[in-house]
């Protein structure tokens, strides 16, 4: 594969999956602000292993984050790529972009884009996907692109300015802490209210209303008996 960009920050025409080459890359000593974009993958995925369509004209990229001992919690740092990525959406005309918990992108109430965190080690990947020119069809879900919305930047483009904005705020993040992170957050989140569900890991599900975000950036939801019911890991979905 050719890359561009220098040692850190590469693009290639095609990988299997950003987030496995930049995992290899981490074991092999990679440092903290490694990216890599692909044009195109061909063994895409999201969480839980599920296969994430990966054609031309989207953005695939992953980048490393080495985390330390006087870091927030690690797994803040869903939220602080989700504000990243509405950042650098928004800035280049999109604004009506929202976050669903921890770390989904909505367009309409539809899905826009994922992020996928993994972690080996003091190595974390953070994976984002993108739809600019297509979206696929998922089963039971409703999906988005910014294709046909007035949207002109390229696939080159936003990723350009995702390396900066994330930059940004992983130094927010370590130099401040977890409250600006949650603030913008909420800040770019459906209303209060909105209804939720969120599916347990036990196979068990809690319905409720989203009722903001806990101070370490768990989600809270108020329920139906008026007490708050804080979520820490799950599959969050619009009712």
């Amino acid at each position: 594969m050719k890359g561009t960009g220098g040692d850190r920050i590469r693009t290639v025409a095609e990988t299997g999956s950003t987030n496995a080459d930049m995992l290899a890359l981490a074991a092999a000593g990679a440092p903290e602000g490694s990216w890599l974009r692909a044009e195109r993958q061909t063994a895409g995925r999201g969480r839980q292993g599920k296969a994430w369509s990966s054609p031309i004209g989207n953005v695939y990229a992953s980048t490393l984050v080495r985390v330390r001992a006087d870091d927030p919690p690690a797994a803040s740092l869903a939220l602080v790529c989700a504000v990243a990525l509405a950042e650098t959406i928004g800035t280049l005309g999109c604004p009506t972009v929202t976050i669903k918990w921890p770390n989904d992108l909505l367009l309409d109430n539809a899905k826009l884009a994922g992020i996928l965190l993994e972690r080996h080690g003091d190595a974390i990947v953070a994976g984002f996907g993108v739809n600019l020119s297509s979206h696929p069809s998922i089963e039971g879900r409703q999906t988005a692109s910014l294709a046909g919305r007035l949207w002109v930047h390229s696939a080159a483009e936003l990723f350009e300015h995702l390396v900066a904005d994330f930059a940004t705020w992983l130094e927010t993040w370590r130099l401040d802490g977890l409250p600006p992170v949650i603030a913008r957050w909420e800040r770019q989140a459906h209303a209060p209210g909105t209804p939720l569900v969120a599916n347990l890991s036990d196979g068990t599900s809690v319905a409720g209303k989203y009722d903001g975000l806990a101070s370490d950036g768990a989600l809270r939801l108020r329920l139906a008996d008026g007490t708050t019911r804080v979520i820490h890991a799950a599959d969050v979905f619009l009712v």
